[in-house]
């Protein structure tokens, strides 16, 4: 979908220009206890750098004005803006301090053009709060950053290319939390030290490729560098949104006041998400004031945010509003708060069937797996995935409910020595002992030329242990079984080069009296790997 960001180059410094802590004629910078943040232009002009260290920065530009980094100031003085662009459209979200983002299709529609919005957008933030900003239009988050960093419109269909020559580095911008962040930027040092320095190379990976390497941050990014969003695109929402709200009594008309009330919530609310074992894409802030006035605001969020972010962006937005800076505070004191999770799925959101939305059976199973997740946590609920290997055993892996269901293995990749078909419907969760006899008894041995020492004649099933409690029944009910036919055997030998290499054959068997059964030999120990239907 193609989306539009606004956003105002070194926010950091702007917002401290805004409070009037700094003469704006001067060079800044921000820093924090590492080093400097973010420059002003004045200051990348005498060489102060991000990253570098105040000493240094000092050295390099003696007239320097040196500010603490400060969260709760940034979006402090961002909400004057963001009231700003509310004047113009709707349905604006905020993804940090400096920039917001929305979707172009309502307001180009109402507008005209995707130019005419952007002009509009620009004139308006100057001339209501002096703020310069950029605009960039494009299909799919990214792409969207991207463009208002470079203050470019992406024609549609044109992300691809666009994001070719980015270097990896790019994907950072779209992590909105610690978490997200810190994958983000270990996954771009991974990338870079294989080889893959831009978007495009890496945009070239087949995507079960990059699951079965990179996991699932790596294929959120994956399709990001794409052009396309973090998620596939659904026709509804998976789940219900999740809501805490409170009334605040006495009202509260300072945003320390409010805070406490507000990080209660937040702490409530990512309980309720973790039990429900789901993230949300979106934040919104509600309140109410005591002559009925609402007041709302939505914040993206990428990932799963911990109690303490969400604290930090209500904390933050009620800086915002209750601070007055905007000239146009609260018309009166706050007596309820809300905080609503949005767009909730389970990570990696199933997308729903070809023909439409889910049945109804389907979508209460899905919330039934939801909640035996929360009582047992995220692997107590797991599903097959397909992929590639030579047994059924390797060709099939389980993943918990919701996770990215993508196979580690590509299915349409050459399986040299691969158990030919058709494989077998059961496969037990682990492998079952068995005896594989000839005739006079002997146990039925492979050489290493794949040779078997003798025609097998019988299999023998033995009992399940005792003494050990509950244990899952055995495929095949303990007896010996003469055989009927058999075929085989198909030998192999696994990662031959590790010390984890292993020498297996596999025989098919057809008792009398019971199904098929896939055999397999290692190290000198029969044992049951399927039984066919």
């Amino acid at each position: 979908m193609r989306r539009v960001v606004l956003w105002v180059p070194d926010w950091p410094v702007a917002a401290a220009v805004a409070e009037g802590l700094v003469d704006p004629q001067l060079p800044v910078a921000v820093h924090d206890n590492r080093g400097v943040v973010v420059a002003s232009a004045a200051a990348r002009a005498a060489g102060v750098r991000r990253g570098m260290r105040r000493r240094s920065a000092q050295q390099l530009c003696p007239e320097l004005v040196l500010v603490a980094t400060d969260q709760v100031r940034d979006a402090r003085a961002f909400e004057p803006l963001v009231q700003a662009v509310e004047t113009v459209v709707a349905g604006v979200e905020v993804v940090r301090p400096g920039m917001v983002v929305f979707l172009a299709r309502g307001p180009v529609r109402h507008v005209g053009s995707e130019d005419a919005l952007a002009e509009q957008l620009i004139g308006t933030v100057a001339t209501e709060t002096g703020a310069e900003c950029q605009v960039g239009v494009g299909d799919g988050l990214l792409t969207a950053m991207l463009a208002a960093r470079a203050g470019v419109l992406v024609p549609p269909e044109a992300s691809a290319a666009f994001l070719a020559g980015q270097d990896v580095g790019a994907l950072s911008l779209a992590a909105s939390t610690r978490q997200a962040s810190a994958e983000t930027a270990e996954l771009v040092d991974l990338l870079r030290r294989l080889g893959l320095r831009t978007l495009g190379a890496f945009a070239t990976l087949d995507p079960g490729d990059v699951a079965a390497r990179f996991g699932t941050r790596g294929l959120i990014a994956h399709r990001l560098a794409r052009g396309l969003d973090t998620l596939p695109p659904t026709s509804r929402r998976p789940e219900d949104d999740v809501l805490t709200a409170t009334e605040l009594d006495p009202p509260a008309e300072r945003a320390d006041v409010a805070a406490f009330a507000a990080r209660a919530l937040a702490e409530q609310l990512s309980e309720r998400m973790l039990r429900r074992g789901v993230v949300c894409a979106r934040l919104q802030v509600a309140a109410r004031t005591e002559d009925g006035t609402e007041l709302v605001r939505t914040w993206s969020i990428d990932g799963a945010p911990t109690a303490a972010e969400l604290t930090d962006r209500v904390r933050w937005q009620l800086e915002g509003w209750l601070s007055g800076r905007s000239g146009r505070p609260p018309s009166a004191p706050l007596t309820h708060l809300e905080l609503v999770a949005q767009e909730v799925s389970p990570a990696g959101a199933v997308q729903d069937g070809l023909w439409g939305r889910a049945r109804r059976g389907e979508a209460q199973a899905g919330r039934a797996a939801l909640r035996v997740q929360g009582l047992l946590g995220a692997e107590g609920v797991l599903v097959p995935v397909l992929q590639g290997g030579r047994d059924p055993r390797a060709a099939a892996r389980l993943v918990a409910w919701g996770d990215d269901a993508a196979p580690l293995r590509r299915t349409d990749a050459p399986w040299p020595g691969q158990v030919p078909a058709p494989w077998p419907a059961t496969v037990p969760t682990e492998p079952v002992p068995v005896r594989l006899v000839d005739a006079v008894g002997a146990e039925v041995r492979v050489d290493a030329r794949g040779t078997t020492s003798a025609p097998p004649a019988r299999v023998l099933v033995p009992p399940p242990p005792a003494g050990k409690g509950a244990v899952a029944a055995p495929p095949v009910p303990a007896g010996e079984y003469p055989l009927l036919a058999w075929a085989g055997p198909w030998h192999g030998t696994e990662r031959w080069w590790s010390d984890q290499g292993r020498r297996r054959a596999y025989v098919q068997v057809v008792p009398e009296g019971a199904p098929a059964l896939l055999l397999a030999v290692d190290r000198g120990r029969w044992q049951v790997e399927g039984v066919y239907d």
